[in-house]
C-alpha cells in the first residue's frame, strides 16, 4: 500500500466523495516519471449485493477505450505495418465503396471520415456481432466529404480501428491488446470484450440527472434506441462484445500504466512507443480546406490534445476521456499519468475536482 502524501490526500478525497454521496465507487491511479504514487479507491462496486470497490474491481470506461485503441493503432504504424495516409481500403477493400475509397487512416484517427453514423436497425445482437458490424460499417455513406469537417465517431472508430488492425495483422483485437499492449508493461485488467470469469469483478454502473438521447429520426452516432448507456454497460452480452471505441473494462491502474509506458522513460524501462512516433501521434489536427478555423481545437491521432482549461494539462498532454466520467491521460511537462474509473454518472465534474486536486498536491511536494 501507498503512504506518502499524495496517496493519503487522495484517498481523503475519494471517502469524502463517497461519504457524501456524490460518487459510489471509483478509484484513482498515478504515476509520476515512471513511479506509481496513487493507487486509491473508495465505496461500492454494485450497489446490489453491497460488493465494495478495491484494486481489481474492473469498470465500464466507454471512449476511455478509445485513448487506448490509438496506442495500438500507433504500435502497427511504427512497426510499418500501418501509413495513417494510406486508404483504409488498401487493407480492407470491402470498405472502400459507397465513396469511401479514399478515407485515409488518418481521418479516421482524427474523426473526419465523415462516417459517424451507425447503421440504421441495430439491435444487441448486430452490436455484438464484429463480422455484423464491420459488414455494415463498410456499407456506410459518408455525411461529408471526408477529410473536411470533423464530427466525433462515437462507436464507429471502434470498429474502423480494429478491423485495421485485423486485417494488416491477423489477431482480433483483444488478443493484440493483451499482447501488444497489456503484457509489455504487465497488467492483466484491460478487456475490450471481457472473459467470462471476470464478470464477478466488474462495477455496476448507476446513473441520475442524465437525459437520454432521443430518437430524432436523423443519422446517430450512438443510436437513442440502444440507452441508456449505462444500462448498456451492464448487460453481460454487451461487456463481452469487442468494440474498440466504447466497451473497454478495466482498473484505473491498467489506465495509468498505459499512459506512463508513453511517457519518457515508460515504465520499468518498457516504452509502448518511441518519443518520436508520440510526437505525430500527439500533433494537433484540422480538417483539409478550413478557412473559419471552426472546428474541434483538441485533436490528435485518437487522443484528445490538452490546452487551456483542459483536465490534461497543457498542448502537450494528450488522453482521452469516456461517458460517465472515466479518464485516461499523460502530461508529459509534469512527466504525470493518471488513470480514473467510476460508476456512478451524473453532470457533476468531480474528476476536474480530484485532478485538481492530485496535480496540487504533487506541486506542493515539489517546492
Amino acid at each position: 500500500m501507498l503512504t506518502g502524501t499524495v496517496q493519503k490526500q487522495t484517498q481523503t478525497l475519494l471517502d469524502r466523495l463517497v461519504s457524501e454521496g456524490k460518487e459510489r465507487g471509483l478509484q484513482v491511479a498515478a504515476y509520476l516519471r515512471g513511479k506509481l504514487v496513487v493507487n486509491a479507491w473508495a465505496g461500492v462496486a454494485d450497489i446490489n449485493s453491497g460488493r465494495l470497490v478495491d484494486e481489481e474491481t474492473l469498470f465500464p470506461v466507454f471512449s476511455t477505450t478509445k485513448g487506448i485503441t490509438a496506442t495500438l493503432i500507433h504500435i502497427l504504424a511504427e512497426r510499418g505495418q500501418l501509413s495513417y495516409d494510406e486508404p483504409i481500403a488498401k487493407v480492407w477493400p470491402e470498405f472502400g465503396g459507397r465513396g469511401k475509397e479514399r478515407i485515409t487512416l488518418r481521418q479516421a484517427l482524427n474523426h473526419s471520415s465523415g462516417i459517424p453514423q451507425m447503421p440504421r436497425g441495430i439491435g444487441f445482437s448486430e452490436l455484438c456481432d464484429w463480422e455484423v458490424m464491420c459488414r455494415k460499417i463498410a456499407e456506410l455513406e459518408p455525411l461529408w466529404p471526408p477529410g473536411t469537417r470533423m464530427e466525433y465517431h462515437a462507436m464507429t472508430y471502434g470498429w474502423i480501428m480494429g478491423e485495421v488492425a485485423r486485417r494488416v495483422d491477423g489477431r482480433p483485437f483483444q488478443q493484440l491488446l493483451t499482447e501488444e499492449v497489456c503484457r509489455p508493461i504487465g497488467i492483466g485488467t484491460m478487456h475490450v470484450g471481457i472473459p467470462d470469469e471476470v464478470e464477478p469483478n466488474v462495477a455496476v454502473l448507476e446513473e441520475y440527472g442524465i437525459e437520454a438521447p432521443l430518437d430524432d429520426g436523423k443519422p446517430q452516432s450512438v443510436p437513442a434506441s440502444l440507452g441508456p448507456l449505462y444500462a448498456l454497460m451492464n448487460r453481460p452480452d454487451v461487456r463481452r462484445a469487442c468494440i474498440p471505441a466504447s466497451t473497454g473494462i478495466m482498473n484505473a491502474h491498467s489506465i495509468a500504466r498505459h499512459y506512463a509506458a508513453l511517457l519518457s522513460g515508460g515504465v520499468d524501462g518498457v516504452e509502448l512507443l518511441p518519443a518520436d512516433r508520440v510526437k505525430q501521434a500527439t500533433e494537433m489536427q484540422k480538417p483539409d480546406n478550413t478557412k473559419s478555423g471552426d472546428y474541434p481545437r483538441d485533436w490528435g491521432l485518437g487522443y484528445h490534445i490538452g490546452g487551456e482549461g483542459s483536465r490534461y494539462g497543457d498542448t502537450s498532454a494528450f488522453g482521452h476521456d469516456g461517458y460517465g466520467g472515466s479518464i485516461g491521460f499523460a502530461d508529459p511537462q509534469l512527466g504525470l499519468a493518471v488513470g480514473l474509473t467510476k460508476n456512478l454518472f451524473h453532470n457533476e465534474d468531480t474528476p476536474r475536482l480530484i485532478i485538481n486536486e492530485l496535480r496540487n498536491t504533487l506541486q506542493t511536494a515539489a517546492r
